[in-house]
């Protein structure tokens, strides 16, 4: 497998073969000069902008300094492609509105303009002499040692270094196998530094955590969006169940039923009769298979409406005391609901309790629910008990689900989702 940055590549018996010391020569080298064109650049806008101070000119200068932090980590990002091909993501976001301004006003407010600011100061008063320091101590003087049999060749004499006089061969020779061993060791010299300097490029101009962020946040956006097409996916069933399925429903049994007052004492009538019975079975399980797709209370009338009718079904009386200030979004409300209505129907198969308590209100940005019974406990939301997936749907929403069952009772089931009542 091949490494995939330089840091990689160092720990490989083959890297001073490899094509990572040239590699991180190139970046140190392009580094050093780009950071020597960044530093004239600075200069002579402080001095531009200390002249003109007067005449109100200085502010722009002051400006565009600020703002050369931007196309310099943009060329930056570019330049670790060398030892690191990792993608370097752009933090900035796009202006909301057209135009300079509305660019200029977005960028200042960015942390990652200051940032990059901030960078383009270090990068031109101390990272480029350190990268030529570097370039200068682990390529250029093992190459002069190494060429000094032909510096004696050309010359008739060679001086290493500017400091030892050769002018035999043997020493000559002797100096250049130094020189492919000092190479070596500059090879590794160049990675280091090169991956140091790459690492901190990357930790003030792009960090792996604020793409990490940004993923992070269009995974929960589309998690969101995926709960909203599923609730739509959920209400266009019922209605067109509603609408449609239950209206032939509706139909037929009402046609059976004058055909079953029509026909004569026999066979056919109680053919018909049991035709008749069976139609409104299957009438009353299609009206409770809508109700429990999307209920048309919760639509209407909102949640307080919906977890009352969901008392008023269940097999244990439940007593119902909610506060909400209004309606709140399709979301949170079919979440909140659909939890409520899940845990009375755990509480009517599984507690055997007399009793059970809805309760709840909206404080400080969140809605709250509770669902209490005086059942026998011992419930886990991991045991098949539905509430794991409710606990998903929750979360979604930002949301949270706890579960309190001890042994003996009671069970305490507490919902809480931030929100705002809907405008």
């Amino acid at each position: 497998m091949h490494p995939r940055n330089v840091w990689q590549a160092l720990s490989r018996p083959g890297y001073p073969l490899s094509a990572w010391p040239w590699r991180s020569a190139g970046y140190l080298l392009t580094g050093a000069v780009t950071g020597a064109v960044v530093l004239v650049g600075i200069v002579l806008s402080a001095a531009a902008g200390g002249v003109l101070a007067l005449a109100l000119v200085g502010l722009p200068l002051l400006l565009c300094t600020v703002l050369a932090g931007i196309p310099v980590a943009a060329l930056e990002r570019l330049r670790l492609r060398l030892v690191d091909p990792e993608p370097a993501p752009d933090p900035h976001e796009p202006p909301g509105d057209p135009g300079l301004r509305a660019w200029l006003t977005t960028r200042l407010r960015e942390r990652a303009t200051w940032r990059e600011f901030g960078h383009a100061l270090l990068f031109a008063g101390l990272l480029w002499p350190v990268d030529a320091l570097a370039v200068a101590v682990g390529l250029l003087c093992p190459l002069t040692v190494v060429a000094t049999p032909v510096l004696l060749a050309v010359f008739g004499e060679a001086k290493v270094l500017k400091v030892w006089l050769v002018t035999s061969w043997p020493a000559a020779f002797g100096f250049a196998l130094l020189g492919l061993v000092l190479l070596v060791l500059g090879a590794y010299l160049l990675g280091v530094v090169a991956g140091a300097r790459a690492g901190l490029t990357r930790l003030l101009i792009a960090p792996r955590e604020a793409g990490l962020g940004a993923r992070v946040v269009e995974l929960a956006r589309s998690r969101v969006r995926l709960v909203d097409a599923f609730e739509a996916e959920r209400r266009r069933i019922e209605r067109d169940l509603h609408d449609g399925a239950q209206q032939r429903l509706v139909a037929l049994t009402m046609t059976l039923g004058l055909a079953r007052l029509d026909a004569p004492p026999g066979p056919l009538a109680d053919q018909l009769a049991k035709a008749h019975e069976e139609a409104g079975t299957a009438l009353a399980e299609l009206r409770e298979l809508i109700h429990g797709i999307h209920p048309k209370v919760l639509a209407d009338y909102g949640l307080e409406a919906a977890v009352a009718d969901a008392a008023d079904r269940s097999a244990v009386p439940v007593d119902v005391d909610l506060e909400l200030p209004g309606r709140f979004s399709q979301a949170v409300e079919a979440a909140a609901y659909f939890v409520v209505c899940e845990a009375l129907a755990n509480v009517g198969r599984h507690s055997g309790a007399s009793r059970a308590e809805v309760s709840g209100g909206h404080r400080d940005g969140r809605l709250f629910l509770l669902v209490r019974d005086d059942g026998c406990g011992g419930a886990r939301a991991g045991a098949g008990s539905g509430l794991t997936g409710l606990a998903d749907r929750v979360s979604v929403l930002d949301g949270r689900l706890s579960l309190s069952s001890p042994p003996g009772g009671p069970t305490l089931l507490r919902v809480e989702i931030p929100c705002d009542p809907a405008s």
